[in-house]
C-alpha cells in the first residue's frame, strides 16, 4: 500500500506503508542511531513526534519484550529507508511490522531519507503528516500546517504514570535476564542503601534499572506530585526524569523542583535537566532540529574528558540565563549547547543527555554512581 509524508513547508514524499494503516500528525525529527529502534519507539520523550531514522535498514533484529523502555510505544509515526521483513535475532519474538500494527504506529518506508534528513538539518524540524488514507498533497499539507506544534504544549501529562509505584528491577544479565533486587527487612539506613523518589516526566525503564543497580530503593511518582508529598517520604535523593516537549509548558514541574532545592540531593536527566534549569532561574529555548541519536560528543568541563552520548531532546537550557551559584559543567561539541549543570554549593546536578543509554554507548553511566556518592555524603553530614 502507498503511504505519503508531507511537511508543513511544502515537501512531499511518496513511499510504502508498513506498520499500522491510518494518518498521524506530529513534529518530524531525525535520529542518527544505527541500532536500538525498539528502544527509540518506546521512549516517552518522542510523544508527539514522527521519527526518521538515518540508518538505511530497519527491522532486521525484530522486536522482543525485554528491550522496551516504557509501558508502550510513544512515537507517533516512523519513517525509514528500507524495512527488513525477516528478523534475524535469537531474542526476537515478532517482526517490527507486526509490533507497530499492534500498537497503531503508522510507518512509511521506501523514501529518500537522506534527502529528508538534509532538509530537516538545513531548515529545522517541522510539523508533518504520514498518511495511507489521503493521497491529495494539498490536503495533507493543510493538515500538517494546522497542527499546533510542541511549543507551549504539556506532553508530560500524556506519558507520566497515574499512581506511584516501586521499582526493583536491576540491569540485564545474559543468563538471568533482568535481575530483581532482593528486598531487605532492614531499614534503608541499616541496609546502607539509599531511597530515591523519581519524578516520572516520561521516565525510561533503564534509568530505574541503573538506580537499582547502584543499590537504591526507588519509588516513582507522577509528574504533578507536590514537593511536600515527596519530602514526607524522607528520601535520600530526588531524581528528575527525561520526558517530551517544552519544559516551559510544565509549570508544576518547575514549582515542585524549586521547593525541593536545598532540601534533598537532586539529579536530573534531559527534560528533568531543563526543568531544574528553570527552577534555578534559567531559561530554555527550542533547538533548530534537536539532538536525537547515540553519537553526540560531550565534553566535561570539570575534567576535560569527552564522552560519546545518547541524546533525545528538542529544547536546551540557555547558558546566558544562568546566574549566581549555578555553573555549566558539560557542553555539546557539535554546537556548544549546554549539556550539564551543577550547583556550586548544594548537592544538585543534571545532564541533558542520557547516561542510561538504551540504546547507545555507556560512557556516562558513572553519573548514577556520582548521585549515590552525593547522597552518601549528605547522609554522613546529618
Amino acid at each position: 500500500m502507498k503511504a505519503f509524508l508531507a511537511l508543513a513547508d511544502g515537501r512531499f514524499y511518496m513511499g510504502r506503508s508498513f506498520g499500522a494503516e491510518g494518518e498521524v500528525i506530529g513534529e518530524v525529527v531525525f535520529n542518527t542511531s544505527m541500532t536500538g529502534y525498539q528502544e527509540i519507539l518506546t521512549d516517552p520523550s518522542y510523544e508527539g513526534q514522527l521519527v526518521a531514522m538515518t540508518y538505511p535498514e530497519i527491522g532486521n533484529v525484530g522486536v522482543n519484550p525485554d528491550d522496551v523502555e516504557s509501558r508502550k510505544p510513544f512515537v507517533k509515526g516512523f519513517i525509514i529507508r528500507e524495512y527488513s521483513r525477516i528478523p534475524s535475532n535469537w531474542r526476537a519474538t515478532q517482526p517490527l511490522h507486526d509490533y507497530m500494527k499492534q500498537h497503531g504506529i503508522v510507518g512509511i518506508e521506501g523514501i529518500d531519507t537522506r534527502s529528508l534528513v538534509r532538509h530537516l538539518r538545513d531548515h529545522g524540524s517541522q510539523e508533518g503528516v504520514i498518511s495511507t488514507l489521503d493521497t491529495d498533497p494539498e490536503a495533507l499539507l493543510a493538515k500538517a500546517r494546522s497542527w499546533p506544534g510542541l511549543i507551549g504544549r504539556d506532553l508530560v501529562k500524556e506519558v507520566t504514570c497515574r499512581e506511584p509505584y516501586e521499582w526493583d528491577e536491576g540491569s540485564w544479565n545474559l543468563e538471568k535476564r533482568y535481575r530483581k533486587k532482593k528486598r531487605s527487612r532492614k531499614s534503608v539506613s541499616e541496609s546502607q542503601g539509599f531511597f530515591v523518589v523519581a519524578y516520572d516526566y516520561g521516565i525510561k525503564l533503564n534509568i530505574l534499572r541503573n538506580l537499582v543497580q547502584c543499590g537504591c530503593r526507588v519509588k516513582v511518582v507522577p509528574a504533578w506530585t507536590p514537593a511536600e508529598e515527596v519530602l514526607a517520604e524522607n528520601p535520600d535523593g530526588v531524581f528528575l526524569s527525561n520526558g517530551p516537549g517544552d519544559p516551559d509548558a510544565v509549570p508544576y514541574g518547575k514549582e515542585n523542583v524549586r521547593n525541593l532545592i536545598g532540601k534533598k540531593p537532586i539529579f536530573g536527566i534531559c527534560l528533568g535537566h531543563q526543568i531544574l534549569g528553570l527552577a534555578l532561574g534559567g531559561k530554555t529555548y527550542k533547538l533548530k532540529f534537536g539532538h536525537h541519536g547515540g553519537n553526540q560528543p560531550v565534553t566535561d568541563l570539570t575534567t576535560g574528558k569527552v564522552e560519546i552520548t545518547t541524546q533525545n531532546h528538542g529544547f536546551a537550557v540557555d547558558a546566558g540565563s544562568l546566574k549566581g551559584a549555578v555553573e555549566v559543567t558539560h557542553l555539546n561539541l557539535n554546537d556548544n549547547t549546554v549539556e550539564g549543570l551543577a550547583h556550586r554549593e548544594l548537592p544538585i546536578f543534571s545532564v541533558q543527555y542520557h547516561p542510561e543509554s538504551s540504546p547507545g554507548p555507556h560512557d556516562a553511566s558513572y553519573l548514577f554512581q556520582r548521585f549515590v556518592e552525593m547522597m552518601e555524603k549528605q547522609r554522613s553530614q546529618r
